[in-house]
């Protein structure tokens, strides 16, 4: 599934058609599955009442996709109002808390117990450590697999060991996700289900070819050579290049700032080669 971005208009609001039109072109791509405000997504940013317009909008433009929310929120408080405005998600991605909480195992645990026993969906586990500086830890993983909201996790290390110790610390049903474009072709082959990438945007068609034919290095080369070079540049990269290949990505929301143009034509050029 694609990270799928959030467009935002110049004043910094959604921009709901641009989000239906690229909810269409991706499935026309192939696309079945969205994650909706993940952090490609600019999920951290988004705003009271906006996964709920996100997610009716993919709704009535993908009837028979399956949508998963990104809860990514600081406080229990937060992570609860999020959950609110998920009633018509198919499941969640809750990222880890971080800014007080990061390290501290105990408070980790309590922040998912209470948005997991809050859940009336099918929940995944979210750690991004690119982002947020910290890795959900294997133990902690192996505990919250147990809980009967929990459903599996993406995480994106880019640490296929790591992969691999989640695989063996959880069980059979649990569902792994990798988030990581270079670990694709290895992340399927230590047991993970899938994946969900920022390049399934920008090179939808690669990434799904890349899937569906693993273990094919030519295709898992240009996939890496392609999202390092636009991952880089964190989601404005992810955006630009978007915009390149038919997405209406519109800006993305401050602090974030559109890159370059010479930088952003560059991406442009590579995406479309």
């Amino acid at each position: 599934m694609p990270a799928l971005i959030t467009p935002f208009d110049e004043a910094g609001e959604l921009d709901i058609d641009a989000h239906r039109h690229n909810v269409e072109y991706l499935s026309e791509v192939g696309m079945e599955g969205f994650v909706l405000g993940g952090s490609n997504g600019e999920g951290p940013y988004l705003e009271p009442g906006e996964r709920r317009r996100l997610l009716e909008a993919a709704r009535q433009s993908a009837p028979r996709a399956y949508l998963m929310v990104g809860i990514m929120a600081e406080t229990v408080r937060d992570g609860l109002r999020q959950l609110d405005e998920c009633e018509d998600a198919d499941s969640l991605l809750v990222l880890t808390p971080t800014a007080l909480a990061r390290n501290r195992s105990p408070y980790v645990l309590s922040y998912y117990d209470h948005i997991l026993e809050a859940a009336a969906h099918p929940a995944y586990l979210y750690s991004v450590p690119p982002n947020t500086a910290y890795s959900l830890p294997v133990e902690l993983v192996s505990e919250l697999a147990d809980h009967h909201s929990v459903a599996g996790m993406k995480d994106s290390a880019g640490d296929v060991v790591r992969l691999q110790a989640i695989v063996d610390a959880t069980p059979d049903d649990f569902i792994l996700f990798s988030g990581s474009s270079p670990a694709v072709t290895a992340a399927l082959t230590v047991g993970c289900h899938g994946v969900i990438t920022g390049s399934g945007n920008y090179a939808a068609r690669l990434l799904l070819d890349t899937v569906a034919r693993t273990p094919d290095r030519n295709l898992q080369k240009r996939l890496t050579e392609l999202s390092r070079a636009i991952d880089g540049h964190g989601v404005p990269g992810v955006k630009a290049a978007s915009s390149a290949v038919g997405l209406r990505a519109g800006l993305p929301r401050l602090p974030l700032e559109p890159l370059p143009a010479e930088i952003a034509q560059d991406l442009a050029d590579l995406s479309t080669d």
